[in-house]
């Protein structure tokens, strides 16, 4: 018999170890969703509930057979707020995405609620967050390759909507004239047609993380000022092309306290 035939080696995918590198990166970037979701599910078990049943003892007048005293159990308020909030974004860069070129803006609403207690480790108080961006604006370029990167100068604006059931708030110096705060939020985005990418999707999986101040104006309103963003969303290689995108951005709200 005669020799094997040689292995045509041109006609290996020229895209495989790329391709696996930003999978093992698109993995990396769910598992911190995960762990994010995992970290608001056992905060309660960090740290004690707010939502606590304080006992106040009742006494019955004196003069009666009873002369018992009893205790009543009140569950005292929690603190919440509703946040307006607007989002800038005034740079991208490539980390754990490689779309580029592109700018972010966002509206929408926040909201706020003290359901946990204090994170004593760091001395924090722990809140849970959830998000609502009914305004969703993307610049990207008109044409982009497989990845993200641009083909053309043109660009395009594509509305979208945002929304993040998963999120959780650390705040210092709560109740003071300025309170530092820092926050993570995820959740999901959806365009019309499939962005950076003809090849990705419509629906990505978003990552939120900051820090900033939140300064109180009156008891009831305060204003925030997110003072460095980074918005990440990626398609967590649903499909084969998953370019992702990461924009440094700027965020500003108006808080609102309701009242316990």
């Amino acid at each position: 018999m005669g020799d094997p035939l040689p292995v045509n080696r041109v006609c290996e995918p020229v895209f495989a170890p790329r391709r696996s590198g930003r999978r093992f990166v698109g993995n990396f970037r769910l598992t911190c969703f995960y762990l994010l979701a995992a970290i608001c599910l056992l905060a309660p078990q960090l740290a004690y509930s707010q939502e606590t049943e304080t006992a106040v003892e009742t006494h019955t007048p004196a003069g009666t057979e009873t002369g018992v005293t009893t205790k009543t159990h009140v569950r005292q308020p929690v603190e919440s707020e509703l946040i307006v909030e607007g989002m800038a974004s005034y740079g991208n860069y490539k980390i754990f995405a490689s779309g580029k070129d592109c700018k972010l803006y966002t509206a929408g609403l926040e909201y706020d609620r003290h359901s946990w207690d204090y994170f004593h480790l760091i001395r924090a108080r722990l809140d849970y967050v959830a998000e609502v961006l009914p305004v969703v604006l993307l610049n990207e370029p008109d044409k982009a390759d497989i990845w993200g990167n641009p083909t053309s100068y043109a660009h395009k604006i594509v509305p979208g909507f945002g929304f993040s059931p998963i999120g959780f708030r650390m705040m210092w110096r709560d109740k003071t004239a300025i309170e530092p705060y820092l926050t993570a939020k995820g959740g999901l985005i959806a365009f019309p047609i499939k962005v950076l990418s003809t090849n990705a999707t419509y629906v990505n999986f978003t990552l939120q993380s900051g820090f900033g101040v939140q300064a109180r104006l009156t008891d009831r309103l305060g204003l925030r000022l997110g003072l460095w963003n980074d918005f990440h969303f990626s398609n967590a290689f649903m499909v084969p092309s998953n370019p992702g995108l990461d924009v440094m951005n700027a965020n500003l709200g108006l808080s609102y306290h309701f009242r316990k």
